[in-house]
C-alpha cells in the first residue's frame, strides 16, 4: 500500500545542505548594534495604519494566499514577498542592510535580534486580538527570549518527534528516541539536517540538556550519533516527502510538517507520529518588525489582521502548524486527529525544551560536534 501523492514542496525542506553549512560559520554570530536611533526611536509606539506596501520576509509558503489576498484588498496595499531558507540566511540579509517590514524569527533568533536592538517595540494594546494570544497562552506573555514579548508576537509553535510508516515496520514502537535504532528501519532512517535538533535528540536519549556545550557531554552525544550512522539513509529536513515517497520508513520530524503531510497522504492510517518519552524539543516562530522597517504601521496592521479568528483558522488549515491564538485549538485538533501527539499543549511549553543561545565558545563546540557527526 502506498500513501504517496504528488508531493508539494515542504516548508523547511530547503534547510538542508547549504543552509546547514552556513550555520557552521554564522551560528555564533549576533547582530551588530546599529545607531539606536538611525531609523527613528525603535521604542516609539507605532501608529497602526497603512503607511505603504508590506515588505514581507518569511519561510516559503507559510501564510495562506487567501489570507494575503484579503489583506491586500482590505487595506489597498501590496504584499511584496521574499523568503529565507534558514535563520542564518535571514540574519545575513538583515546584516547586509536589507529592509523588511515584517520578519519571522524563531525564539532563539528573536532573542539575538532584540539583544542587538534590531527590532521595533510592539505595543500589544494596539492589537485588537492580542488578548487571544497573551491572555490564553500565558507562556508567551513573558517568554525567555523577549521580556514581556516587548518586540514579538508568537506566530506558530511546534515540537519534534518521530514519523514512521506503519505499513513497512509496524505500529508497535516503544515511544522513545531509541526507536531510531529499530532494526526493522535500518538503512531507511533519516534525521533532520539541523545541528540543534540532532544533537538534542541524542542528548535527550542520554538524559542530558538539549543545549549542552560541555566537552564531555558533546563527546557522549557524538559517540551516540556515530553509533546511529550505519542505520541512517541520510540527513534531511524533508521529512514530509521522504515518508510520502518511501525514501524513509522512519524519520525525525517536526510536528507541523507531519500534520501538513496528512492532507497529502492517500491513506494516512499507514503513517504514524510519536513524541519520545525522554522529551521533545519545542520551538516557536514570531512576528517581529525590524528597526529599519519602512512601513511599520502596515506591519502592525498585518499582525492584527493575522490574529483575527477567521484568518487564524484559515492559515492553520493551510500550513499545518498550530498558532497560539485562543479559539483556534479545535481547528488544529481536527487536522491532527490521526496524530494527536502533534498537539502543542501548555505542558509542552512549560517543559521549556527550547533551543537557546549559548556563548560563542559554546556555539563553536557544538559546531565541531556537528561536523564530526556529519562526517561519520
Amino acid at each position: 500500500m502506498s500513501p504517496e501523492a504528488p508531493p508539494p514542496p515542504t516548508r523547511r525542506a530547503v534547510l538542508a545542505g547549504a543552509a546547514a553549512t552556513l550555520g557552521l560559520t554564522l551560528a555564533g554570530c549576533g547582530f551588530l548594534p546599529e545607531d539606536r536611533n538611525a531609523f527613528g526611536d525603535p521604542d516609539k509606539p507605532i501608529d497602526v495604519k497603512a503607511d505603504g506596501d508590506l515588505v514581507y520576509f518569511n519561510w516559503a509558503d507559510f501564510v495562506s494566499p487567501a489570507v494575503f489576498d484579503g489583506f491586500e484588498k482590505e487595506y489597498r496595499v501590496k504584499v511584496i514577498q521574499s523568503n529565507f531558507d534558514s535563520m542564518e540566511g535571514m540574519a545575513a540579509k538583515l546584516n547586509a542592510g536589507n529592509r523588511y517590514d515584517i520578519i519571522f524569527p524563531t525564539a532563539k533568533w528573536a532573542q539575538r535580534l532584540a539583544a542587538g536592538r534590531r527590532l521595533r517595540r510592539i505595543d500589544h494594546s494596539r492589537l485588537t486580538h492580542a488578548d487571544a494570544v497573551f491572555g490564553r497562552y500565558h507562556y508567551f506573555a513573558d517568554p525567555w527570549y523577549d521580556r514581556h514579548s516587548a518586540h514579538t508576537v508568537p506566530f506558530t509553535m511546534y515540537k519534534t518527534g518521530i514519523g514512521w510508516r506503519k505499513d513497512r515496520i509496524g505500529d508497535d514502537l516503544a515511544g522513545s528516541w531509541n526507536d531510531l535504532w529499530n532494526d526493522r528501519a535500518r538503512g531507511k532512517v533519516f534525521v533532520l539536517d539541523d545541528r540543534d535538533e540532532v544533537l538534542a535528540m541524542a542528548a535527550l536519549k542520554l538524559g542530558l540538556g538539549i543545549g549542552t556545550s560541555e566537552r564531555h557531554d558533546l563527546d557522549r552525544i557524538t559517540a551516540t550519533l556515530q553509533d546511529l550512522r550505519p542505520r541512517l539513509r541520510g540527513f534531511s529536513s524533508d521529512s514530509y516527502n521522504n515518508l510520502l515517497n518511501g525514501n524513509a520508513v522512519m524519520t525525525q520530524a517536526w510536528s507541523g510538517d507531519m500534520a501538513a503531510m496528512l492532507g497529502q497522504a492517500k491513506d494516512p492510517s499507514v503513517l504514524g507520529f510519536e513524541v519520545a518519552r525522554e522529551g521533545a524539543p519545542i520551538n516557536s516562530d514570531c512576528y517581529a518588525i525590524p528597526a529599519n522597517a519602512r512601513h511599520p504601521g502596515t506591519a502592525m496592521l498585518f499582525i492584527d489582521y493575522m490574529l483575527r479568528p477567521a484568518n487564524v483558522r484559515k492559515n492553520i488549515e493551510y500550513i499545518g502548524y498550530p498558532m497560539p491564538v485562543g479559539g483556534s485549538e479545535d481547528v488544529y485538533a481536527s487536522i491532527v486527529k490521526p496524530f494527536p501527539q502533534c498537539l502543542v499543549t501548555p505542558d509542552d511549553l512549560k517543559a521549556d525544551l527550547f533551543f537557546r543561545n549559548t556563548s560563542p565558545k559554546g556555539e563553536q563546540a557544538r559546531d565541531t560536534a556537528w561536523t564530526h557527526v556529519k562526517a561519520g
